[in-house]
């Protein structure tokens, strides 16, 4: 017998023999046996009046047990619960854990939501017909009934004396930056500076142009901000916000910059949320005393993640697209396809159209992938000869980027080489087919954030995904999902089945929720139940002093890992 395990009988409790035996991950040299003693001997030493954290009331209401009851039971439960129950966190033990993260957790955002509800913060000027036609004169076109509304519950907030703290949410082209623009346009007209914050240089730039372009006509001075700017323009840039004669500041993280002082900050737009951490968005947003907060993003964010990452936000959807866009076609190819793909780009080209091509590496790499710099010579010398081919890649400097894709916008480039800088904001009606190689190797908001730079115009568009002939498994349902649909919110919640809650955001945002029994994804009905108790408790519909009470019997630990010691 090799390594026998021995268990002496008749001694104490057995942690091995005649029971449902817990497996835990080794610590080192602490294996998975060594663990159960130690877990079996702590809770042995727990009181009997082991404090419990949860209001009574809510856990008779629910029935759940104790969470001395609950800890013993989830370790070592009795022999005759059902193995699956346990495995599948159903037992009535994991249930209350579960809750109880999710209650404390939700607790935080009700409370951190009612703080700002409390606190002064400015009441702009709304209804003044001043300023109803100053919003009305910056826009390019005819609103959608989605954009009206949303734009409604905006300036609704706008007006009140506390801070505003609102999520937009679009898919990829329902116009939401002319929406925050209009929010923007209300604050200038109040004599307030507003601030938007962009993840890449290239959005920062798109958006610049764009307010730029429909600011002109109402004569507001637009600045960008980038860390790429040459020295004196940075001083000039620096010293307008400072005076206040930027009204609006675009930018990058280089707005959160020290250097950057504003002399009267009234309103943050934050654009593609996701990308910042939380730490990064109150960066901006204490450079005025208590502005108000419009953060957006193009990933549309299933109910479940928008309830436990931006709970302490009002949401706003606009889930209506702009008239006169016509459907993307998506199509999966392989290799062997390709003469067949560039012939369809040159004749989209030959019809005064343009093309993307995406790749998902700059540079070649020991990795067997097509590169964008190799990729861009080939395609251009041997592929379409004579025809006005471009490259553009992260690595580029600013105004090379910038240069091309203003080049590309004015259509004086008919093919764009690119690998994923252009994601997000970059807007040329004209570009009516995307091939994006390696598609396979693109998750699927990224893919839908790609497809979303076509069928911006009237022109009927293509997208084609590039792939191994023999693709399977999550590879092959990604691809299969984009070839079925093009509803941003349905991509969602298959990219979030796909990768889970960690990974949809980033597990930066992740860590700081701090779960360790609860999974949002596979717990959504807990987490309504915890969010309904949780507010109800904060806005004193329990029983008058029922948050305080409970807020005195944690501990500092327990106040710290769910931020309750900043809120409470």
């Amino acid at each position: 017998m090799i390594n026998p395990q021995v268990e002496t009988l008749g001694v104490g409790d057995s942690t091995e023999v005649g029971r449902i035996v817990p497996i835990y991950e080794a610590m080192g040299a602490i294996s998975s046996r060594m663990l159960r003693r130690i877990v079996h001997q702590a809770l042995g030493a727990l009181p009997a009046d082991f404090p419990d954290r949860i209001p009574a009331d809510i856990l008779k209401r629910h029935g759940y047990p104790s969470r001395r009851e609950a800890l013993m039971y989830v370790h070592f439960p009795p022999q005759e619960e059902n193995i699956e129950k346990l495995n599948s966190f159903r037992s009535p033990a994991h249930m209350r854990l579960i809750f109880e993260e999710l209650f404390f957790y939700e607790l935080s955002l009700a409370m951190r939501k009612r703080n700002l509800q409390q606190t002064a913060g400015i009441a702009f000027r709304v209804r003044e017909p001043a300023i109803r036609e100053a919003v009305k004169r910056i826009l390019p076109f005819k609103p959608t009934g989605a954009q009206k509304r949303v734009l409604a519950e905006i300036a609704a907030d706008l007006e009140k004396p506390a801070p505003m703290n609102r999520l937009l949410e679009g898919d990829v082209g329902s116009g939401k930056t002319i929406v925050a623009l209009e929010a923007a346009a209300i604050a200038i007209e109040n004599g307030y500076q507003v601030s938007l914050m962009a993840p890449t240089e290239i959005l920062a730039v798109q958006h610049f142009l764009s307010a730029r372009r429909i600011f002109e006509k109402a004569r507001y001075h637009v600045e960008l901000l980038v860390s790429q700017l040459k020295a004196a323009a940075k001083r000039e840039v620096l010293a307008n916000i400072r005076s206040g004669k930027a009204q609006l500041v675009v930018g990058t993280h280089a707005v959160i910059e020290e250097g950057v002082t504003f002399r009267r900050l009234g309103l943050v737009i934050v654009d593609e949320q996701h990308r910042f951490g939380v730490l990064q968005r109150k960066q901006l947003i204490d450079k005025g005393r208590m502005p108000d907060v419009l953060v957006m993003t193009a990933t549309p964010i299933p109910r479940t993640l928008a309830l436990t990452l931006f709970g302490d936000l009002d949401t706003s959807v606009i889930d209506e697209m702009p008239p006169g866009r016509t459907p993307i076609e998506t199509r999966m190819v392989t290799d062997s396809d390709l003469p067949g793909v560039w012939e369809t780009v040159r004749r989209e080209v030959a019809s005064g159209r343009q093309t993307y091509i995406v790749y998902p590496v700059i540079e070649e790499s020991k990795i067997e992938l097509k590169a964008a710099i190799t990729e861009y010579e080939r395609l251009s010398h041997e592929v379409f000869p004579g025809l006005k081919v471009g490259l553009l890649h992260g690595r580029m400097k600013s105004e090379e980027k910038e240069a091309v894709m203003e080049n590309f916008r004015a259509g004086k480039l008919q093919i764009l080489v690119s690998t994923t800088v252009i994601e997000v904001g970059v807007d040329v009606p004209n570009a009516t087919v995307m091939v994006i190689e390696h598609a396979d190797r693109f998750g699927l908001a990224q893919l839908h954030q790609l497809r979303g730079r076509i069928g911006r115009g009237s022109e009927k568009s293509l997208c084609i995904l590039v792939a191994p002939k023999n693709l399977a498994g999550e590879g092959r349902e990604r691809l299969e999902t984009m070839e079925r649909t093009s509803n941003g919110f349905e991509i969602a919640e298959v990219d979030l089945k796909l990768r889970g809650p960690g990974e949809f955001f980033g597990t930066r945002q992740h860590g700081v929720m701090g779960f360790s029994v609860a999974n949002p994804l596979r717990d959504k009905e807990f987490l309504e139940l915890a969010r309904r108790d949780a507010f109800a408790l904060v806005e004193d519909k329990v029983e008058p002093g029922a948050l305080e009470k409970l807020l005195s019997r944690l501990d500092v630990t327990w106040r710290r890992r769910y931020q309750l010691a900043h809120v409470g």
